[in-house]
């Protein structure tokens, strides 16, 4: 079975990757390399998810927490008790809450791009055989297929 189809035409390029989708071909099965960006490939294949939302989650939520923990233990080991305030007030810690969430979220995401961007790649970056101007349909060989 054939799984490269190289066209010189953008309609025959398009008609393929409609027919290969509706045999049940999916964004994560079926990669396209074209001479410039096809909108319409985009619209036939769906977009891609990125995992790096999870990424930005859990750095937000680790910044939250280090934000309230780090005044909450410091107010705990040395209490300094002034005027009768409560030694954990949250509303205190709030900004520091809110700084580091925003701090370690967009550090974490930051790598988490990086990482999922698999920096640098050259064989990705490289192709092993150049296609000039031709649109390029290629059925990636996986668990489903």
């Amino acid at each position: 079975m054939n799984n490269e189809w190289i066209f010189e035409d953008e309609k025959a390029f398009i008609k393929k990757l409609k027919e290969l989708q509706r045999e049940g071909g999916t964004e994560d099965s079926i990669e396209t390399i074209t001479p410039y960006h096809v909108h319409e490939a985009d619209n036939i294949l769906g977009p891609r998810t990125s995992l790096l939302k999870f990424f930005t989650l859990a750095g937000s939520l680790l910044g939250l927490a280090g934000g309230f923990g780090l005044p909450i233990y410091t107010v705990l080991s040395w209490p300094l008790i002034t005027g009768g305030k409560p030694l954990i007030s949250i509303t205190a810690f709030i900004v520091i809450g809110f700084e580091l969430t925003i701090l370690i979220g967009a550090v974490i995401t930051f790598l988490g791009f990086l990482i999922l961007g698999k920096f640098p790649d050259f064989g990705a970056i490289i192709l092993p055989r150049e296609y000039g101007n031709n649109f390029v349909i290629r059925k990636i060989q996986g668990e489903g297929s």
